[in-house]
């Protein structure tokens, strides 16, 4: 049976993944989807490939068509309110973290040893927020080096994006690529959407190979990274305190969405 809810699932997907600090990878774990999508990209390289197709390619449609849709949406709030739209996807991210240290059964199933590599996630994570880097300007003049450069820019990403916690665009502005991509997208420049396009694909296979081996073989010991990811990506995506107190009702506001949006899907999805 087709999973066509898996569309809406895919665009909230997508529409975080255009944002420097969001990982898609939360928002599948936010929407309950996060064990599934690993199993079915790894699945879809077996018999039962037709199975997980109607479930990949519905997340797909919605991922694709909200990144065309919505780059050039999610950019300008980026450029004009950066400060209330990461306050938004803070409380989102904020407001998964009772749900994932539930499905860990943190209380129960947690030692020593777990906390430590949840504080080395957290740790690892957050020092990202030293290597943010000025690149506003997309590259002109695309050389054979510079399309080598975006595809492995984007197989780094698409590692980083199927880790919770880990945002695909942010690895993107580090290495100083992300207004290039993001540009290419908005203006649908082909060659830059299939080169970046092929980097993603290679690396989401890949990356899901060494998550599904963890979450079989160390479960507690993954979702304690997890949970470190998501915890450390607070402090990278956290704007700093608002200027004015107008700013500041509208950042509180959008904090507030943010973690209402989290418990309206976590009432949706796991009903």
């Amino acid at each position: 049976m087709w999973e066509w809810r898996n569309i809406y699932r895919g665009m909230l997907m997508g529409a975080s993944d255009v944002v420097p600090g969001v990982s898609g990878g939360t928002i599948a774990v936010v929407l309950g989807i996060y064990d599934r999508l690993i199993e079915a990209i790894n699945g879809f390289f077996t018999k039962e490939w037709k199975k997980h197709l109607k479930f990949l390619l519905p997340l797909g449609i919605g991922v694709v068509t909200s990144i065309l849709l919505l780059a050039r949406l999610i950019e300008w709030l980026f450029e004009h309110y950066p400060g209330p739209t990461q306050f938004f996807f803070l409380g989102l991210i904020i407001g998964v973290l009772p749900y994932l240290t539930h499905k860990a059964d943190v209380k129960h199933k947690f030692k020593a040893n777990h906390y430590l590599i949840l504080l080395i996630g957290a740790v690892l994570v957050a020092s990202m927020a030293f290597f943010q880097t000025n690149e506003t300007e997309p590259m002109q003049n695309l050389t054979f080096s510079t399309y080598i450069l975006l595809f492995f820019s984007g197989w780094i990403a698409s590692s980083a994006m199927i880790l919770p916690g880990i945002s695909g665009s942010f690895i993107l502005l580090i290495i100083g690529v992300y207004s290039t991509v993001v540009g290419g997208v908005s203006d649908l420049k082909f060659d830059i959407i299939a080169v970046v396009g092929l980097g993603i694909l290679f690396g989401i296979v890949v990356m899901s190979k060494i998550v599904k081996f963890f979450l079989e073989n160390y479960t507690s010991g993954t979702f304690a990274l997890i949970i470190g990811l998501v915890i450390g990506s607070v402090f990278v995506i956290f704007p700093g305190v608002p200027g004015s107190a107008a700013l500041w009702l509208v950042s509180a506001l959008a904090f507030i969405g943010g973690l209402v949006v989290a418990w309206l899907l976590g009432r949706v999805e796991y009903k």
